[in-house]
């Protein structure tokens, strides 16, 4: 399996250049050994989503990108309750801003979650284990 970082994304965010940066640097390095970037947009936080088009212009970044999706709520998406349940928060499950990450492992598991303001760089340590086949 691959390792996949499923990330709620808004390309209006203040995180977003930062984020986007970041994430397209892990991909650039890590893509041909197993990792996989999925970004949710959401506009749950601000509204702060663009046009799909967005990301790949404005950012040069090019992740699978899925559909616009809620992310807390009674119509949050089943994949977020799922990672929500798995990898509670600190304080609460609900996800609390754009860019929140959950690393998912190549059985498919979630194994971590990040804080939005948790830089992409900085995980990647635990990214480099996984495609090593460690746990974490």
């Amino acid at each position: 399996g691959k390792v996949v970082l499923i990330v709620n994304v808004a390309s209006k965010c203040g995180l977003a250049s930062s984020n986007y940066a970041e994430l397209k640097e892990l991909l650039d390095k890590y893509a041909d050994k197993g990792l996989v970037i999925a970004t949710f947009p959401c506009n749950q936080f601000g509204g702060q989503q663009e046009p799909d088009c967005v990301v790949k212009d404005k950012f040069k970044f090019e992740p699978d990108l899925y559909g616009k999706i809620d992310v807390n709520g009674s119509h949050a998406d089943p994949l977020f309750a799922f990672l929500k349940k798995e990898q509670g928060g600190i304080f609460f499950d609900a996800i609390k801003w754009n860019f929140t990450k959950f690393l998912i492992d190549t059985n498919g598991r979630p194994v971590k979650r990040y804080s939005p303001t948790t830089s992409p760089k900085s995980i990647e340590k635990d990214i480099e284990a996984l495609l090593e086949g460690k746990s974490l």
